[in-house]
């Protein structure tokens, strides 16, 4: 398992843990009361840690090898029900978006999110999770033949941004993200969105409207990542930390901002320390969404979405 810096109190425990254990398995000596302290205080450090997390923190737990990505919370939640549909019947098939039908229980569901990749050839392969056009215009394509079918859409956000290559823009990328924008404000299904790792910028929005938008507790979710911000602003990277806590980007600043409905709560360690738990709590939450979603009618659900991002950045002074 790889640990990042902040992280490094809690590997010296977990290896001290570990060599006590083996000491007791190879020797006669009695260890079980050392291992416990150990226990504890592990136990005790990992809360001191992830409840004292910063802003750049958070975004380099979002960020971490080991998270599950789109395809394996699909995989967990959907089983052997998922069925991926590809091609945006335009240019290609986009790796780096993918979609399709699954079943959570008995109910079915399209889901949409970005892929991200493992290893070197599969993060070429997915183009390291940013979507180009065609991406953006398949996952539309998708959206509205579940509109046609009475399907709820589940979208899962994990991207550090849509491609900005010149030949995405030649395609109209822009074009295409304000396209879905408008078109997920009036889609007369249920639309539950949940950010599981990085919200970047459009490449976020083009598939971030919803009627209910959750956050996991250790994503982000801004206009733009605290490395380009720092460039930016300071001319150096240098400075993402200052920019990470500056831009609010966690999913308590955007709860506190009221940009997202809720806060899905991680287990200790983040998401990639206990993947089951996450998978299963995700699942209860998106089944615990659609219940309450489904009560509304079409109409009523699109008005309600259009005023909810209607209100959103209004000030009253």
């Amino acid at each position: 398992m790889e640990y990042l810096d902040f992280e490094l109190p809690i590997k010296e425990l977990e290896e001290q843990l570990d060599k006590c254990k083996l000491l007791g398995e190879e020797s006669d000596v009695d260890v079980t009361d050392t291992c416990e302290q150990i226990e504890k205080k592990l136990e005790k450090t990992k809360k001191d840690i992830y409840k004292n997390l910063t802003a750049w923190q958070r975004v380099q737990l979002s960020r971490h090898p080991s998270r599950p990505y789109t395809l394996d919370y699909i995989r967990a939640l959907c089983g052997d029900t998922f069925q991926e549909l590809h091609g945006d019947r335009n240019v290609k098939d986009d790796k780096a978006m993918i979609g399709g039908l699954g079943k959570i229980g008995n109910q079915t569901y399209m889901f949409i999110g970005q892929q991200k990749g493992y290893n070197t050839k599969t993060r070429q392969y997915r183009n390291f999770g940013m979507a180009n056009p065609e991406g953006y215009r398949k996952a539309l394509r998708l959206m509205k033949m579940a509109e046609k079918f009475g399907i709820p859409v589940v979208s899962l956000i994990d991207t550090p941004g849509a491609y900005p290559g010149i030949e995405a823009e030649e395609r109209g990328q822009g074009e295409a993200i304000a396209r879905n924008i408008l078109e997920m404000t009036r889609l007369k299904v249920p639309v539950i969105v949940l950010i599981i790792g990085e919200g970047a910028s459009g490449g976020a929005l083009g598939i971030g409207v919803g009627d209910k938008v959750l956050m996991l507790e250790n994503t982000w979710y801004s206009v733009i990542s605290p490395e380009s911000c720092s460039s930016i602003l300071w001319r150096s990277w240098e400075y993402k930390e200052q920019a990470a806590s500056a831009l609010k980007l966690t999913a308590k600043d955007m709860k506190k901002l009221s940009l997202v409905d809720d806060i899905i709560k991680e287990p200790l360690g983040g998401a990639h320390a206990n993947r089951q738990e996450t998978f299963e709590i995700v699942s209860k939450e998106i089944t615990k969404v659609y219940n309450q979603l489904k009560k509304l009618t079409p109409e009523k659900l699109v008005k309600q979405r259009m005023d909810k991002y209607a209100n959103m950045g209004v000030f009253k002074g």
